[in-house]
């Protein structure tokens, strides 16, 4: 239920000096502690999203595309996350908000595209790090850590823990990320000298060609469509980096540190993806990892005997995906937050606690997620169903940055995207396509995320449009927009 001091719409007059209007006072409790991340702490940010995405995961493209067709699609949705990286750098530095993507959209497309394109957002965030809890259940078990025989223990100890944290502040929850996504960077590292010794050329084309496919052969084993099949697995290398700038209210001068961190993000994982991906497939062959849950440790395990390198690259795994859901948690509550603070959802969602950490966009979607982990137990389904909601925002916010380049030229932009509206258009085009491609992947999971979208956006026409709030950092940026095109109309 909402609080009174909640505003239905923009206050009519401005309180006296001194005193604190309707307005002030909704947001004073949803305020979050600015000015906790610097440079170093968001490019482990952004890096902390992806760093699972190494560990395992893309290596099923290799059974979409072999070798070929994974190389192909990997370096196209590398470049659509680049052009996106640097577009979303320039919208971030004109709206440093905890909106993000919704809050780009909300200026460029409109209040139904800054919604659509927020839920996306969310939809992507809430189930990731739910898939991840299930991976690392997995890892835990096979591991044979705890003595345990049933995973969903796994799944409550990392929402319990992680969340704890979170709720701790948010300085010693990104330093926590920066020190777990480190390790799995440093045993990425030892995993690319050990399997570089044992790299063999013969080994990236092993996968038999199949006869009927159009264009097939050794490099491209499914022919030509098997690249673009791949597109959702070339994403893992990337997918969550876009949500740097979900960060932005808690970050120091946000429109000069969030550029410098989400280029520095973006070129980490490039030459993560590079590596890991060639000398992985190169050290044991498409054909032994394409399947695999474990394609690192397995690149290092060519007769089944661990080794010492093996090892490492085991354990680090469970870094890295701890890395990823501890930082999807944070990006999950911080769209959810500012989408209620505007009023897009429920507005007691958006309520902080003393240490400024927003603790039912915090704790609601972690209990969603611990849910749909324990009742289902499939994280591959709820993985693909978030990629399908990521390739959605990623179009849209792509959009957003060539609309207001052409509506609002001469908007000030602290930072401007290297190739303007080429690069932004670049994405948006790549974007459209990895979005078809899902359905090649998981028809089902295509049409679960479909589902919600629509549920999602038959609340939002029904109630919550109605009950917007002017006030919120987003709204207020895309009001003075309208107020400022009417007046040039006059």
């Amino acid at each position: 239920m909402a609080d009174s001091t909640e505003p239905r719409t923009a206050p009519t007059s401005s309180p006296p000096p001194g005193a604190a209007g309707p307005a002030d006072a909704y947001l004073e409790k949803r305020a979050l502690r600015r000015g906790s991340a610097g440079p170093l702490l968001l490019t482990g940010l952004g890096v902390a999203y992806v760093v699972s995405g190494d560990f395992s995961g893309w290596n099923n493209g290799l059974a979409q595309g072999g070798f070929g067709g994974l190389a192909v699609a990997a370096v196209l949705m590398g470049l659509m996350y680049t052009c996106l990286v640097f577009a979303l750098a320039e919208l971030a530095s004109v709206l440093p908000t905890a909106g993000g993507g919704y809050g780009f959209a909300r200026r460029a497309l409109g209040t139904w595209g800054g919604f659509l394109t927020g839920t996306a957002i969310l939809i992507e965030y809430v189930l990731a790090p739910a898939a991840i809890s299930i991976f690392i259940g997995d890892y835990v078990e096979s591991l044979g850590l705890f003595g345990l025989t049933s995973s969903w223990p796994v799944y409550l100890a990392c929402f319990v823990i992680f969340i704890g944290i979170h709720l701790w502040g948010v300085g010693e929850a990104l330093r926590f990320s920066l020190v777990v996504t480190a390790i799995a960077v440093a045993a990425l590292v030892v995993f690319a000298l050990a399997a570089a010794t044992d790299f063999h050329v013969s080994a990236l084309n092993d996968i038999p060609a199949d006869k009927d496919a159009f264009g097939a052969s050794s490099w491209l084993p499914f022919g030509i469509l098997g690249i673009w099949a791949a597109f959702p697995f070339g994403m893992w290398f990337f997918l969550g980096v876009e949500g740097v700038p979900l960060a932005a209210e808690e970050t120091k001068d946000p429109a000069r540190t969030l550029p410098r961190a989400m280029a520095a993000a973006i070129g980490v994982l490039l030459l993560l993806a590079l590596v890991t991906f060639l000398t992985a497939t190169g050290a044991r062959g498409a054909a032994a990892i394409q399947s695999v849950g474990d394609p690192l440790v397995q690149a290092l395990q060519p007769h089944g005997e661990p080794t010492v390198a093996s090892r490492i690259v085991n354990y680090a795994g469970l870094a890295g995906l701890i890395a990823s859901f501890f930082s999807l948690i944070y990006a999950g509550s911080r769209q959810l937050f500012a989408l209620s603070r505007a009023g897009y959802l429920p507005r007691f969602l958006s309520l902080t606690s003393r240490r400024k950490a927003p603790y039912l966009g915090l704790l609601v979607p972690g209990a969603l997620g611990f849910a749909l982990a324990a009742a289902t137990g499939d994280g591959a389904r709820m993985l693909n169903v978030a990629v399908f909601g990521a390739t959605i925002s990623y179009a849209l916010m792509a959009l957003s940055h060539i609309v207001l380049r052409r509506r609002e030229p001469e908007l000030p932009r602290p930072y401007r995207t290297p190739g303007g509206i080429l690069t932004s258009s670049v994405a948006f085009v790549l974007a459209c396509s990895a979005l078809v491609a899902t359905f090649l992947v998981d028809k089902e999971a295509a049409v679960i995320a479909l589902v919600v979208y629509a549920v999602a956006l038959a609340y939002f026409a029904f109630y919550s449009r109605h009950r917007l709030v002017a006030a919120a950092p987003e709204e207020e940026f895309a009001a003075l927009a309208a107020a400022e095109a009417e007046l040039e109309r006059d």
